[in-house]
């Protein structure tokens, strides 16, 4: 056969199976909705947290040949298996974990438009309208967050990587000799500020930023949780006087553990006067800017030198969903500039993502915000986090009464409680919370704050309902009834 022959076949073949014919392409979509659907009428019936051991998916996973296509509805079928039977689902009304909503159903379809399309967010030209779409939603957000004047930024993998280009810019800023030569062309000892509350993501952060884990001072906090604006002063004075340079401070804005919001305005007055970057860490209180009602309690983070905002922990989009803001384009800019020779020119009043943004490739993200947001409005996404915090305040005054500590104070929607009769005792808590998981009806957790251990509860799904929070409260009741009874 002659090579041209075989390569015909060979194309042939692969576009057969990479793209079967259209009839095939709806039945595949068909069933693969059905799968959807099913999973959302089903998600409360549940095992929220199912038992599955690595042996169990890896002897499974071992059975399967690639060497022959499988039929392409049984490979569906055998995916939403494994996602059925090996996950935590965070899509239960009554899993009350981490950051981890509930999808709103046209972010979904935004993802599945995404995946489809394939729009390129490195060159404006190539993309141009999901580029726009995604400036749009940071000039969104930034007037939202009460942020004027000019502003930039870009959606990320996540918090994260958006509380990364934090680091990134203020380093920019600070010491212009290092985009170039990195830490070598320091003439400086460069530290950043957050509180003892804050995401342990920094400390990844400044290890690869160049400037070391010891370069993260955790500021003290007070009673409430929240970082104490005195100590953060004191400290970066005492660093000063040592020859430390500060160039970050962070506020947070709902702290992963107790949902407690810093001093925002406060934070960046001290940061402001020792020349250092303000940046706040918006990564799930954010989204309070939405509501109307909630907003006040960010005051001060329209000061902020920078935002993290992440649209997948209470925006109810699918993962990750994260968004910079900045109040510094031409930092933003400075940090991210680079001239190629094999990317498409530039296009007059147009920045090229790649140019602003830690990203290169990559996806059209912010596509399954705009869907939503377009379709449910602000007023239905502040009706929805106004919903949670109402849960919250519930919860709170069910537990109270029946004999709980609650252990945090906060507007949100993140419940911290503790056995009053063995506040101590952190394996006692996480006997409880573990007696609860392991039944299957629910998924919390434990943290510990201000040395204590607490049971920290979480709500953010659009399914939970008041039943669900009634259910929890009694869950909860029964396995300390039960422990204090063993504990006799």
């Amino acid at each position: 056969m002659r090579f041209e022959c075989l390569l015909e076949k060979a194309r042939g073949l692969a576009v057969g199976l990479l793209e079967p014919p259209l009839d095939e392409q709806r039945r595949i979509l068909d069933h693969t909705t059905q799968a959807v659907v099913t999973h959302a009428s089903a998600a409360e019936s549940l095992r929220v947290a199912p038992v599955v051991t690595p042996e169990v998916v890896r002897d499974l996973l071992a059975g399967l040949a690639v060497d022959d296509p499988m039929e392409a509805t049984d490979a569906v079928d055998l995916c939403v298996r494994l996602l059925t039977e090996g996950i935590v689902h965070v899509t239960s009304p009554s899993y009350f974990g981490l950051f981890n909503p509930t999808p709103a159903f046209m972010g979904i379809v935004g993802d599945l438009l995404t995946a489809a399309f394939n729009p390129q967010l490195a060159a404006w030209s190539h993309a141009p309208a999901a580029a726009e779409v995604e400036a749009w939603l940071v000039r969104y957000l930034a007037e939202r967050l009460g942020v004027t004047g000019p502003v930039a930024g870009s959606f990320t993998s996540g918090g994260a990587e958006a509380n990364a280009q934090a680091m990134h810019l203020a380093m920019t800023r600070a010491a212009p000799a290092f985009g170039d030569r990195g830490v070598r062309g320091l003439d400086m000892t460069p530290v950043m500020y957050a509180s003892e509350q804050s995401h342990d993501t920094w400390f990844k952060i400044a290890h690869v930023c160049g400037i070391g884990r010891e370069a993260v001072r955790l500021v003290p906090i007070g009673a409430d949780l929240c970082m104490v604006p005195d100590a953060l002063d004191e400290m970066i004075t005492r660093d000063v006087s040592a020859g430390l340079d500060p160039v970050l401070v962070v506020a947070t804005a709902g702290t992963t553990s107790a949902g407690v919001i810093d001093p925002l305005g406060a934070a960046v007055d001290i940061a402001r006067r020792h020349g250092a970057w303000s940046h706040v860490d918006a990564a799930w209180g954010g989204a309070a800017a939405l509501s109307d009602t909630l907003r006040p309690h960010l005051r001060g983070i329209e000061t902020a030198d920078s935002v993290s905002v992440d649209a997948h922990k209470w925006l109810s989009v699918p993962m990750g969903a994260g968004m910079f803001v900045t109040r510094h384009p031409d930092v933003l800019a400075a940090t991210y500039r680079i001239s190629t020779n094999y990317m498409p020119a530039l296009v007059e009043s147009a920045a090229d993502p790649y140019t602003t943004s830690n990203q290169w490739s990559r996806r059209f993200i912010g596509l399954k915000l705009f869907l939503p947001l377009l379709t449910v409005g602000r007023s239905g996404y502040a009706a929805q986090i106004e919903r949670d915090c109402t849960h919250a305040d519930v919860l709170r005054r069910r537990l109270i009464a029946s004999g709980w500590q609650i252990v945090n104070t906060t507007v949100l929607p993140v419940v911290c409680i503790a056995d009053p009769d063995r506040p101590d005792d952190t394996g006692h808590h996480q006997r409880m919370v573990d007696t609860i998981v392991a039944s299957g009806r629910a998924w919390l957790s434990v943290t510990r704050l201000a040395h204590r251990p607490a049971i920290r509860i979480c709500i953010t799904s659009h399914r939970t309902t008041q039943r669900h929070i009634d259910e929890l409260a009694g869950l909860l009741d029964e396995v300390r009834q039960g422990a204090s009874a063993s504990a006799t």
